[in-house]
């Protein structure tokens, strides 16, 4: 495994001799990714196993979390708190220090939330997700009718508690990130192979809503986990392993070459040029040129 470069800019960005590490294995199919930029370890969800995992480079591997009600992405809020998708449960929760768990979203208009996928928060404290059906279907989760008729994104405001769904017309969002200024989101439609980026206005809602990139090549995989790095180059999974967009153009530079479906990636380490990524039965890392951007 190495790279497929597409475009020359793409070596501004990784390696021409990229290799990957592999950190663990044995797992079932892993996602979430999450850095803790300050106590410096890695948290992941084995969707399948239904277990949250912490990883550092000190302590190795320890299970965070089991059941973990099919924990699926996750992230950490401005107060360094995990944010956590469930699939089993429907649910966005958060994790305190002390270990007791808030249920932050379950319901929208009445009815239980399909099944919260991915999971990025603002810099104002907003909580914004992805509620595709993965998590209503067997086996990337509980077998069960869905209760709303569409898949949404959404905004959590913590200082109300409102859940406002912001968009509703995909297929099956997932992935989903901000532009460094976050001035626009970008959100992944898996089944449709693409990428929409939509600006985000001064209330928070949503406009546009274009094409930004299609997903293209060979191998498995399809638009699913999805960030940005600190240049605003776009990261998302396809076909292979990760692919790189040029956020001006939207042309794909390249692809990170995965071993396995990579379903989610990460920045860390003390200089946030660590990679990691979650490649369905193993955590691997690699190092990139262009750091990623902390959490909090």
């Amino acid at each position: 495994m190495g790279i497929q470069t597409r475009d020359e800019r793409f070596l501004g960005i990784v390696d021409a001799d990229l290799a990957l590490t592999t950190l663990e294995t044995g797992f079932q199919f892993t996602e979430g990714p999450a850095w803790h930029p300050v106590e410096k370890h890695l948290t992941f969800s084995d969707i399948f196993a239904s277990t949250l995992y912490r990883w550092s480079a000190s302590g190795g591997l320890e299970t965070f979390r089991t059941p973990s009600h099919q924990a699926n992405g996750n992230t950490y809020d401005l107060q360094g708190r995990l944010l956590t998708c469930e699939h089993q449960s429907s649910r966005v929760t958060r994790t305190d220090p002390d270990g007791s768990v808030t249920v932050l979203a379950s319901h929208y208009d009445g009815k239980e939330l399909n099944s919260p996928n991915d999971i990025v928060v603002r810099r104002d404290g907003t909580v914004w997700f992805t509620d595709p059906t993965y998590g209503r279907i067997d086996p990337t989760g509980d077998g069960r009718e869905p209760e709303l008729d569409f898949r949404g994104v959404y905004r959590f405001d913590p200082a109300d508690g409102s859940l406002t769904c912001l968009a509703r017309d995909f297929e099956m969002p997932n992935g989903l990130a901000f532009t460094p200024d976050q001035g626009a989101l970008y959100v992944a439609d898996t089944p449709r192979l693409h990428i929409r980026k939509f600006g985000i206005e001064a209330d928070g809602s949503l406009s546009g809503g274009d094409v930004f990139a299609e997903s293209t090549g060979a191998g498995r995989g399809a638009p699913d986990g999805l960030k940005t790095d600190s240049a605003g180059n776009v990261f998302c999974a396809g076909p292979g392993g990760v692919h790189v967009y040029h956020p001006e153009d939207g042309a794909c530079l390249g692809v990170i070459e995965t071993p396995e479906f990579c379903a989610n990636f990460t920045w860390g380490g003390d200089d946030f040029r660590t990679f990691f990524l979650t490649a369905s039965t193993a955590l691997h890392q690699t190092r990139v040129k262009v750091p990623g951007i902390p959490l909090f």
